[in-house]
C-alpha cells in the first residue's frame, strides 16, 4: 500500500507540473504576443462584403496585421466594426486613415490603411474607447457606386418628362425653322448678294475715307512747323508784354500804392458831392421847362393875362 501510494503522489506532481507548464507557456506566448502588437478599430460606414476574420491588412502594399473579429454596430446597425490585430512598429498616426480594398476586380478583399505624415502624432485611444479608432474614406467600389448612382439620378431627371416635352418642342421648332428657310432659299440666296453689293461698297467707301484722311494728316503735318512757329511767336510776344506790364507796375508802385492808400478813400465823398449835384441840375432843368421866365426873372416876371 505504501508504494502504490507513492506513485499516486509522483504521478499527481508530475500531472501538476505539466498543467503549470502549460499555463506558464500559453501566458508567456500571450505575453509576448500582446507585447508585439497592437489592437486598433475601424467602424465601416459601407458593406464590407468578402471580409472575414484573418483577412489581411496592409500598410502601403505591405501586410502588417490581420482582422481579429468583426460585427455591427449595437447603436447603429448600418455600420461595421473591425478590430485590426497590428505589429506594435506600425506607424498608425491621427491622419492614417483605412479603407476595404481588394486584389485585382475579383481578389480577396483587405484592409488597407495609407497615410501618416512624418510630423503627426501617434493615434492613441480617446477616453471612453477600448481601442484607438482609425478613421476611414470610401473605398474604390464605394466610389464607383456612388457615382453610378449619381449618374443614374441624373439621367432620371435628363429624361424626364418635362425634358422629354422640351425636346419634341425644339425638334418641331427646328424642323419648322428648316421648312421656312427651304420656302425662303432664293430670298436668302438674293440677301446674300446684296450683303456682298453692300460689303464691297463698304469697302470702297473705307478706302476713299482712309485716302481723304491720309491727305488731311499730310496736309496737317505740312502746316504744323508754320504753326508751330506762330504759336512760339505769339507765346513771346505775350511773355514780352507780361515782362512789360510787371516793369510798369514795379515803376509805378509807389503812384499805385498812394492812390489805393488815399484816392480810393476820397473817390466816396466825390462820389456822394456828384449825386447832389446831379440832382440839383435835374431839378433845375425841370423848373425851367416847367417856366423858364419865372426862373430867370424871379419875382419880376411878368404875369400872364387872364382874360375874364
Amino acid at each position: 500500500m505504501e508504494t502504490k501510494a507513492n506513485y499516486v503522489l509522483i504521478g499527481g506532481f508530475t500531472v501538476l507540473t505539466v498543467i503549470f507548464l502549460l499555463l506558464f507557456t500559453l501566458w508567456a506566448t500571450k505575453f509576448s504576443t500582446s507585447r508585439d502588437w497592437r489592437t486598433y478599430e475601424v467602424i465601416f460606414d459601407e458593406a464590407v462584403t468578402g471580409l472575414t476574420e484573418g483577412s489581411s491588412v496592409q500598410y502601403n502594399g505591405l501586410g502588417v496585421g490581420t482582422v481579429e473579429s468583426l460585427s455591427l454596430d449595437e447603436k447603429d446597425s448600418r455600420k461595421v466594426i473591425a478590430i485590426l490585430k497590428l505589429r506594435k512598429n506600425t506607424p498608425i498616426k491621427v491622419d492614417t486613415t483605412a479603407r476595404l480594398s481588394q486584389q485585382g476586380i475579383t481578389g480577396v478583399p483587405f484592409i488597407l490603411l495609407s497615410g501618416g505624415k512624418p510630423d503627426a502624432p501617434m493615434l492613441e485611444a480617446l477616453a471612453g474607447d477600448d481601442y484607438p479608432i482609425i478613421r476611414t474614406a470610401p473605398s474604390a467600389l464605394q466610389n464607383i457606386a456612388d457615382t453610378a448612382n449619381r449618374l443614374v439620378a441624373r439621367l432620371d431627371k435628363l429624361t424626364s418628362e418635362e425634358n422629354i416635352r422640351r425636346f419634341n418642342t425644339i425638334l418641331a421648332n427646328l424642323d419648322q425653322t428648316t421648312t421656312t428657310l427651304a420656302q425662303n432659299r432664293e430670298n436668302i440666296a438674293q440677301l446674300i448678294a446684296n450683303a456682298r453689293d453692300a460689303s464691297a461698297a463698304l469697302k470702297t467707301t473705307l478706302a476713299t475715307t482712309n485716302g481723304a484722311i491720309e491727305g488731311i494728316d499730310q496736309n496737317l503735318v505740312r502746316r504744323l512747323p508754320a504753326l508751330l512757329d506762330k504759336l512760339d511767336a505769339t507765346i513771346a510776344k505775350l511773355d514780352s508784354a507780361a515782362g512789360n506790364a510787371n516793369a510798369m507796375i514795379s515803376e509805378n508802385r509807389p503812384a499805385i500804392r498812394s492812390f489805393t492808400n488815399d484816392g480810393l478813400g476820397q473817390v466816396a465823398p466825390t462820389l456822394t458831392e456828384l449825386r447832389g449835384l446831379l440832382r440839383e441840375l435835374h431839378t433845375m432843368t425841370d423848373r425851367m421847362e416847367n417856366n423858364p421866365a419865372r426862373y430867370i426873372l424871379g419875382r419880376n416876371a411878368p404875369q400872364e393875362f387872364d382874360p375874364k
